[in-house]
């Protein structure tokens, strides 16, 4: 069997900005999708977000943008408003990271996209969902991670701290493809369309559930241990002669490898380490045996015996070494990608998946700002001289 495109023929209008309505269209790029990235005349925020080349278009643009056709347009004029409605009748899904007000200002809510063409598919997300005291106000990914509870327990007390990878962004953005590819299925079985609504912070609390879970049943009230994990031992961040390992130890099979590994048998009889549950209660003691046992190795040779031994574990990385690893390199994980004015290629994540029968990932570049704007308008009918017009007239 040939590999396929398997979103070929659908068309998704990309009005998102930053990271969660931007990137949940580019993985439906990944999948087939012919993605047109539609900015304003001045460029989006998130093409200048961590400045590559002179004109300061950044990395989130590299990782938020390939296999995207790109125009600029401002619906807020009525020139704008009629190129618009050609688009939204040309496509299947329109995605669009607002508040609900400002996709009504836009002419991009849902009433108002199904005057144009019923069966559309709108995706958007907000900060704080569309109900309650919050739900007209924005908000970025570490605001996710600061309501959800998972910032408090990501510190240490006194100082919460902020994961560094913006999960909540791209856990929303997975959330709106998955979303999305629901909806196709169901407008190919009924014909019907649909308004497909994620949040940030229905995000962040998805993906913290379970400790919110045992909050709201048991009332335990953690406190934070930074990266000392409460429900195991050892899962922990250990500092070797040259570096630091990452351990984590789960079950009654791998706490009895790493006893072995520490000389500990006895341990395994103690009644304070007969659970997980009460392993991570005593886990200072626990952890303590494994620093000693780091402490006195090399971060190759601790990593090569727990690996012997069956643990999971692994070295901690810096921004560099994770891009030299062999096993990244292996799988093909990032891609090269070359954009004009950048010294070097930028190495972009591909989609992490594997398929089959499936032809998926990257195959263009970023577009340059505007770069489609003329063919696109073509396409939808506009000739040369109305085009121009446009241009004359700020539209595009």
């Amino acid at each position: 069997m040939q590999a396929g495109l398997d979103l070929a023929g659908i068309r998704v209008l990309d009005f998102g900005r930053y990271i969660a309505g931007p990137y949940c269209a580019t993985l439906l790029g990944y999948l087939g999708a012919e993605v047109i990235r539609v900015e304003k005349v001045s460029g989006g925020e998130d093409r200048y977000i961590a400045p590559l080349n002179a004109d300061g278009e950044g990395s989130v643009l590299l990782q938020a943008a390939c296999n995207k056709r790109g125009m600029t347009l401002n619906p807020l004029k009525p020139e704008g408003r009629e190129v618009l409605a050609r688009l939204v009748a040309s496509a299947d899904v329109v995605v669009a990271n607002l508040p609900p007000r400002g996709l009504q200002a836009m002419g991009l809510d849902y009433a108002s996209l199904k005057t144009i063409r019923n069966d559309i598919i709108l995706v958007s997300q907000t900060a704080f969902g569309t109900r309650g005291p919050d739900a007209d106000k924005g908000g970025f990914d570490g605001v996710g991670q600061a309501m959800s509870g998972a910032m408090y327990m990501t510190g240490t007390s006194g100082q919460p701290a902020k994961a560094a990878a913006p999960y909540v962004d791209f856990s929303t953005a997975v959330m709106s493809a998955f979303g999305t590819l629901a909806a196709l299925i169901h407008r190919e079985r009924t014909g019907e369309g649909q308004e497909v609504q994620a949040s940030l912070l229905g995000t962040a609390l998805a993906v913290f559930n379970s400790h919110l879970v045992e909050q709201s049943v048991l009332g335990l009230d953690r406190v934070p241990t930074g990266n000392r994990v409460q429900t195991s031992a050892p899962s922990d961040v250990f500092a070797t002669r040259d570096g630091h390992v990452l351990i984590h130890t789960v079950g009654g099979g791998l706490f009895r490898r790493w006893a072995e590994l520490m000389g500990e048998p006895e341990w395994l009889d103690d009644p304070r380490f007969s659970s997980d549950q009460s392993r991570g209660d005593h886990r200072d003691v626990i952890c303590e045996r494994m620093q000693q046992w780091c402490a006195g190795r090399s971060t190759e040779a601790a990593l090569a015996a727990l690996r012997e031994a069956g643990i999971p574990c692994g070295p901690v990385l810096n921004l560099q070494q994770a891009l030299d690893n062999p096993q990244v390199e292996a799988m093909n994980w990032l891609r090269p990608v070359d954009y004009p004015g950048l010294p070097r290629p930028a190495r972009v994540a591909d989609l992490p998946l594997s398929f089959s029968a499936m032809d998926t990932g990257i195959r263009t570049p970023p577009p340059r700002l505007g770069e489609h704007t003329d063919a696109i308008l073509a396409e939808l009918g506009y000739d040369a001289m109305k085009i121009a017009a446009l241009r004359d007239a700020r539209v595009v």
